[in-house]
């Protein structure tokens, strides 16, 4: 029987073809199909509709669709089967509502780095997508957040646009999302667009215009990115309500001492501090349990030990290992000798 296969295939072939020597060892496609034969009747699934000529959809992983990269200034068709769709580093400027229509099973959408602009998205091209959990639109030319985004996203990535407003309805009901970068945009304000965010881990909102913290920031936070932005002051009580937080980063904005209060940030569970690049004349108080802090860049004036500890002895210290004050008013002459006490752990304090 396996003979006759052999046989069989050998007469469909041409024999320049079937030579073993040939280079490419999937040129006698292109001979079937010249003959009536479907390429993906012997490779590829077609459930849905075929994958476009400009595309490749692996036999192996017949739910992706990778289209990245290709020159594409349109969107192409996408099968219904599709999970998984690949269309970043390209030139595609527009998203009807059709552009998706049929494909309503997608779990992820790679958009970025393309040439998209707000008034070309369709505003219910993501709307019929239930089961989509990530969507990058990060790098093209959107000045708001895409209208009906599904409610099962976890991963939203908006960053390096011009978006520079976003109402509450925009994020409305998310309660999946879990990862929301915005960062290098043109935001002046959020108003209330992160009330309702239950399940977010990560707001990345640095490189923006922001001259305040943002309002109701969800309570679930584990990272937090303001960096690069105008803000002078942060609230009373700013990280009383954070019971997981650990990372903050607010460099390069305009905090001073007096736009800092007390305390502010002497919480536990904070594990890195970023406030390097702002205009501080004084050692925050910190937490003894706060690992990295970065005060470089700023007017600090002279090394206070009681930022760090309370009391200076054999059982209380920091647990610092990163301290990094260059660029201040201080020399190593104004760090104390009891800081070998009360900064035991740091690798280095650079002065």
């Amino acid at each position: 029987m396996s003979g006759l296969c052999v046989f069989l295939l050998a007469c469909v072939l041409p024999l320049s073809l079937a030579s073993p020597d040939r280079q490419d060892p999937f040129l006698w496609l292109s001979a079937l199909r010249g003959r009536g034969y479907v390429e993906g009747s012997l490779l590829a699934d077609t459930t849905g509709g075929e994958c476009p000529a400009e595309c490749d959809c692996p036999p192996s992983f017949p739910i992706a669709m990778y289209c990245d990269g290709r020159g594409l200034t349109a969107m192409p068709n996408v099968p219904s089967r599709m999970k998984y769709l690949y269309l970043q580093h390209n030139e595609i400027s527009a998203m009807p509502d059709s552009a998706l229509a049929n494909a309503t099973n997608l779990v992820w959408v790679m958009m970025h780095h393309n040439a998209l602009s707000t008034d070309k998205i369709g505003k219910r091209v993501f709307a019929k997508l239930q089961g989509l959990e990530r969507l990058y639109l990060q790098h093209n030319n959107l000045t708001r957040v895409p209208p009906n985004l599904p409610r099962s996203l976890r991963d939203l990535r908006l960053n390096n646009n011009n978006i520079n407003k976003i109402t509450p309805a925009a994020l409305d009901g998310m309660d999946n999302l879990t990862i929301l970068y915005l960062h290098d945009n043109a935001l002046t304000e959020m108003g209330m667009s992160l009330r309702g965010l239950n399940s977010l881990t990560l707001l990345d909102v640095s490189g923006n215009k922001l001259k305040k913290v943002p309002d109701s920031l969800p309570e679930r936070l584990h990272q937090l990115y303001l960096e690069s932005n105008a803000i002078s002051a942060v609230p009373e009580g700013f990280l009383s309500k954070f019971s997981q937080l650990q990372y903050i980063r607010m460099a390069h904005n305009q905090l001073t001492d007096n736009g800092i209060p007390p305390n502010t940030f002497n919480v536990s569970g904070l594990v890195e501090l970023d406030l390097s690049f702002n205009q501080l004349e004084r050692i925050p108080l910190v937490s003894q349990t706060l690992e990295h802090l970065y005060l470089q860049a700023n007017h600090i004036k002279e090394f206070t030990l009681g930022s760090f500890c309370g009391v200076v002895d054999i059982m209380n210290f920091s647990k610092l290992r990163t301290l990094r004050l260059e660029g201040n008013e201080i020399s190593t002459g104004d760090v104390p000798s009891e800081s070998a006490l009360c900064l035991r752990l740091a690798n280095s304090i650079d002065v």
